[in-house]
């Protein structure tokens, strides 16, 4: 759900404290149009600013369609100042939103080239305030969103396994959340997968493995039933396949939310 107060401080970025630019007089229509092919999210963000603004929302794509070169996503009506204030805000959120579900949908198309079970996800690697706009892009893609924040599963990372070594560690967590959270925790090697499983992981993150190590780990995993496999770090549209074919069942990327590059989208007014 997009705030009021999201949409305020988009605008108030934008816009500032005295705008000339825009002290258009009239009426005036817009449309929202791709200049290239991709996955349409955003919409949801660009709606409320022109809602926030006065401005009348008369057709809009649903998020996750695939659109091309000239096909119109969204289209307003309403005085022309306002449809001119919202006009880049709303380009920039939609954009930078279907760029997140664009490449999504392409690791997404990659990797059920080897398997129909596995699972994209994005992590915690997403702009500051942005959050939401970016999880529900990557949904639009075919993706999964992971944890939202951190109360939504505990993970056990590195930096907690050297603190506290791997089984103390998750003893440690597990004694302090609900029966309802899932305990994700990270190894480094084949050899520390069966024994994150033993220890109580309900997923097993095998981090910064090459595909070969990954399909080891997840073979010496196949004992323990119910246990998750996840693979982290440093994966790429160019390597998801391979990662794919281990038979592991998440395939987590930041990159799908921090390197995805906007989908190129222009603003039209007057027609």
């Amino acid at each position: 759900m997009i705030t009021n107060a999201q949409v305020e401080r988009w605008l108030r970025e934008d816009v500032g404290h005295h705008d000339v630019t825009n002290q258009v007089p009239g009426e005036t229509a817009g449309r929202l149009v791709a200049k290239e092919p991709g996955v349409v999210a955003g919409l949801e963000a660009a709606t409320a600013v022109f809602d926030y603004l006065g401005v009348d929302v008369l057709e809009s794509l649903e998020e996750g369609a695939n659109v091309q070169p000239g096909d119109e996503l969204l289209r307003v009506e309403g005085p022309a100042r306002e449809v001119l204030r919202g006009e880049r805000v709303a380009v920039n959120l939609a954009g930078h939103a279907s760029g997140i579900a664009t490449r999504t949908q392409q690791v997404v198309d990659r990797a059920r080239t080897e398997s129909d079970d596995v699972r994209i996800a994005a992590t915690r690697k997403t702009t500051p305030g942005l959050r939401g706009l970016e999880k529900r892009a990557v949904v639009a893609g075919g993706g999964d969103t992971h944890r939202l924040d951190l109360s939504h599963m505990v993970m056990v990372k590195d930096n907690h396994v050297a603190e506290m070594g791997l089984e103390g560690a998750v003893d440690h967590f597990q004694e302090r959340t609900s029966f309802a959270t899932q305990l994700d925790v990270e190894v480094e090697s084949v050899e520390d997968a069966p024994r994150a499983a033993e220890a109580g992981a309900d997923i097993v993150l095998l981090d910064n493995m090459t595909p070969e190590e990954t399909g080891d780990a997840v073979d010496a995993l196949a004992a323990y039933d119910g246990v998750l496999s996840e693979a982290s770090g440093g994966i790429t549209l160019g390597t998801v396949a391979a990662y794919a074919a281990t038979g592991v069942d998440v395939i987590s990327m930041g990159s799908l939310t921090h390197s995805a590059p906007s989908l190129d989208l222009s603003f039209r007014t007057g027609d």
